[in-house]
């Protein structure tokens, strides 16, 4: 079942999707699972995911972070600071009442992960950050502002396009690549330039001993936004403070965009969930 709605949050409407598993009765309870998307894009990222999960009994909340697909814009004008899209995130949860969610993000939406896990006012259960560093994102600031003077030129579209070919790992098909090309150039420029000034400057370095639940970091070893040995170093440096409590995976030809890449991303973030919700102590040491 999927339910769509419009929450006003800030005095502006953001849209969700919230996908439950037929045959849910109300009270049921179940785990849930939050899904954040990348720069510039939406919710419609995970399509071909959420079905997938909530077979496996997860109820799946997918916003559209705000100025993104069917949200309405931030009031203050787009949000260039990442910090702000989590004080966004955590409102619509207490809207929904949802407590203590898993968190799956990739991108903005990872960096978005980390932030999440790390405000020890808001605990999580688990987190899953894909395609992001804790550290700030390596992108070139003041190009970027230079950039927001040009977002309406014609070839952005088209530059969008061809960076989402060049993002995506040597093992995704052509066909597939060329789908989630034409889907992402939906994308508004001067939002996914503001995500990306939010990208380069957000750093959870120092508050990665803060960390409220369990965590997974994954990176694709074809991804040209991060540094996979960087995400690594994270997990260690998480697991030299509390041993089990980060996990690290590499994921061979994947590139930046992987529930979009990989075949039933569904069935693998199921395990990596299952794997969230055993007890830390008896999670395996990193793997690499």
């Amino acid at each position: 079942m999927i339910e769509a709605r419009y929450l006003d949050i800030d005095s502006a409407l953001g849209f969700v999707e919230i996908h439950t598993p037929e045959g849910t009765l109300p009270g049921d309870k179940l785990p849930t699972l939050l899904c954040l998307h990348t720069a510039g894009q939406s919710g419609v990222q995970w399509r071909r995911v959420c079905g997938g999960l909530t077979a496996r009994g997860y109820r799946v909340v997918v916003p559209d972070l705000p100025g993104h697909g069917r949200s309405e814009p931030a009031m203050p004008g787009p949000v260039t600071d990442l910090v702000a899209y989590g004080d966004w995130l955590g409102k619509l949860l207490d809207i929904l009442d949802i407590e203590k969610p898993y968190v799956l993000g990739c991108s903005i939406g990872g960096k978005l992960t980390l932030e999440m896990a790390t405000r020890p006012d808001r605990p999580l259960s688990g987190a899953i950050a894909m395609a992001a560093e804790a550290g700030p994102g390596r992108v070139g600031l003041s190009g970027l502002r230079r950039e927001l003077e040009d977002v309406a030129g014609p070839s952005r579209a088209e530059r969008t396009y061809l960076g989402t070919l060049a993002s995506v790992g040597r093992a995704m098909d052509p066909a597939a690549a060329h789908l989630a090309g034409l889907m992402h150039k939906r994308e508004d420029p001067e939002i996914s330039s503001s995500d990306l000034l939010g990208w380069g400057g957000h750093d959870v370095r120092d508050r990665l001993t803060d960390l409220t639940c369990p965590i997974h970091l994954v990176a694709g070893t074809d991804d040209p936004w991060i540094d996979a040995d960087a995400v690594g170093e994270a997990a260690d440096q998480i697991n030299a403070s509390t041993p089990g409590r980060a996990r690290f995976s590499r994921l061979e030809a994947v590139g930046h965009y992987p529930m979009e890449e990989i075949d039933d991303f569904a069935g693998v973030a199921a395990r990596w969930l299952a794997d969230l919700r055993r007890p830390v102590q008896e999670h395996a040491a990193v793997t690499r």
